[in-house]
């Protein structure tokens, strides 16, 4: 997918989250992935706009993974009856776990719902802040996915940062489950990628966050994720909107081309960099 890779060139999925939260991050990530500067999206398919900003990816088929964010914690899911705040979420997970019965049935919706507009099973699944790992949730995903797509099942992100990239956020991101996920996830043949980059506090300026992307794609292992969060543009209301825009004009920009020459690194789909995760992005033979 990046210009001039060869075979010593190390392949990440750069995967851009939030797809669908709103119509800039929609219209910013497909226009990326068009240019070939990102290998993957997650999508937020409790947001009423799924159903419109799906045809945006339509194109993109079989260029980039699409897959689930998995959503407890976001203003979507709370009014589908479901959702709470993050701490909320971190609280019950750590303490008594989500009952799995019940998550399995959220699960189940959500993946009915990008089945419904995508036409097809994900590529893979992660979770809105995490959620993927927590307890009770992470045992309800791993029945879903080897239930419902058997040997064919997505592949799933295990948020544990890369060798090197540990720093207190990553510490509690992967407390909350990420070892524990990845244990029963293999043992029901799932496949999960080996590390998650990205992870950072949406401060300062476009300077900071290109430092720390040189410093990601040196530093990941291949076939780990970096995941973004970019918009081409500022929306009302959303907390995080300046890191967003920063992030798109970065990776927009001839800066990152650069710093991916410079780090000997592809971007990739997962299987292809060497990942063993379902590529799913076929038309389903009929509905599941």
């Amino acid at each position: 997918m990046t210009p001039h890779a060869t075979a010593h060139t190390k392949r990440l999925v750069l995967c851009a989250d939030d797809f669908a939260v709103h119509g800039q991050a929609s219209l910013g990530i497909a226009r990326l992935a068009a240019m070939g500067r990102l290998s993957a999206t997650s999508v937020m398919v409790l947001s009423p706009r799924w159903g419109q900003d799906v045809a945006l990816l339509r194109e993109l088929r079989g260029r980039i993974d699409v897959g689930l964010h998995l959503d407890w914690t976001s203003d979507f899911a709370r009014r589908a009856g479901h959702g709470m705040s993050l701490g909320m979420a971190m609280l019950r997970g750590a303490v008594v776990g989500f009952d799995k019965k019940a998550a399995r049935a959220v699960i189940e919706r959500q993946l009915d719902a990008f089945e419904a507009q995508w036409k097809a099973p994900p590529d893979h699944v992660d979770g809105h802040q995490h959620v993927q790992q927590f307890s009770g949730i992470r045992e309800a995903l791993v029945q879903a996915l080897s239930s419902r797509y058997r040997g064919a099942a997505p592949y799933l992100r295990i948020s544990r940062a890369a060798p090197g990239q540990a720093d207190l956020k990553s510490r509690i991101i992967s407390g909350m489950g990420a070892n524990a996920l990845e244990m029963i996830a293999a043992r029901a043949g799932l496949t999960g990628a080996v590390a998650l980059s990205g992870i950072h506090d949406f401060e300062g300026d476009g300077k900071r966050y290109a430092r720390c992307m040189e410093g990601w794609l040196q530093t990941s292992p291949a076939g780990s994720i970096i995941m973004c969060h970019p918009a081409q543009g500022l929306e009302p209301q959303d907390t995080i909107g300046a890191a967003r825009l920063r992030e798109f004009d970065y990776l927009a920009g001839p800066t990152f081309p650069a710093a991916l020459e410079k780090a000997h690194v592809t971007l990739a789909r997962f299987n292809d960099t060497g990942g063993s995760g379902g590529q799913r992005s076929g038309p389903l033979e009929s509905p599941v």
